[in-house]
């Protein structure tokens, strides 16, 4: 394989964490078990409510540091007749796998995220989302994802395996659209103030 993409031991390496790898805590102050997260940011097209063909998927705190989520897939969101796309579904796992870092009370975005499709997605099912953070080793934070059609006993449709990199607030400052920022460290309302910045754009 090229430079630019690889040797093929490294690739699964970069989504393994490292022996040295520390457990998960969670945060004294995440939200509790149960609690339904919310939009991070009113135009992420992942949880956003002002997107008017994005996922709305909405995300809860679990155990620990998990999160289970759920997103409907809409005529929209269809790539083959019928099916949900693709890039839609892994949108859905980065999503989800994104608010895993409200309960590390970190900003971070991802670094990489490897996805595996294991069956169709029907245009009208409901994907229910379940992500664990595996460990973190410095500013990387490993996670892993499943995304199960029609609730958490169906069958798997989609899993993936992430990385996502600790980053500070200028990340988003220094490289995103002066309006969008200016109107989001604007906003009035604290919670969404705090939040907006918390995952991956």
């Amino acid at each position: 394989m090229s430079a630019a993409t690889g040797s093929d031991s490294g690739v699964g390496a970069a989504l393994t964490p490292p022996p040295d790898v520390a457990s998960p805590v969670r945060h004294p102050d995440a939200p509790a078990p149960g609690t339904l997260l919310g939009a991070h940011y009113d135009q992420c097209f992942g949880c956003g409510e002002g997107q008017l063909h994005g996922l709305h998927l909405e995300a809860r705190a679990g155990e620990g540091v998990t999160v289970t989520a759920e997103f409907t897939v809409r005529p929209a969101h269809q790539g083959a007749p019928g099916l949900a796309h693709g890039g839609v579904l892994a949108l859905a796992l980065d999503e989800t796998l994104g608010s895993l870092n409200w309960l590390l009370r970190v900003i971070a975005v991802t670094g990489r995220l490897e996805t595996d499709f294991v069956r169709p997605v029907p245009v009208g099912a409901t994907l229910h989302l379940e992500a664990r953070c595996t460990g973190v080793a410095g500013r990387k934070i490993y996670g892993s994802a499943v995304g199960r059609i029609g609730g958490s006993d169906g069958p798997v449709a989609v899993r993936a395996d992430s990385v996502f990199i600790e980053v500070k607030l200028e990340h988003f400052t220094k490289n995103g659209r002066p309006q969008e920022i200016k109107a989001a460290l604007a906003d009035p309302d604290q919670v969404k103030v705090a939040r907006a910045f918390e995952v991956n754009p």
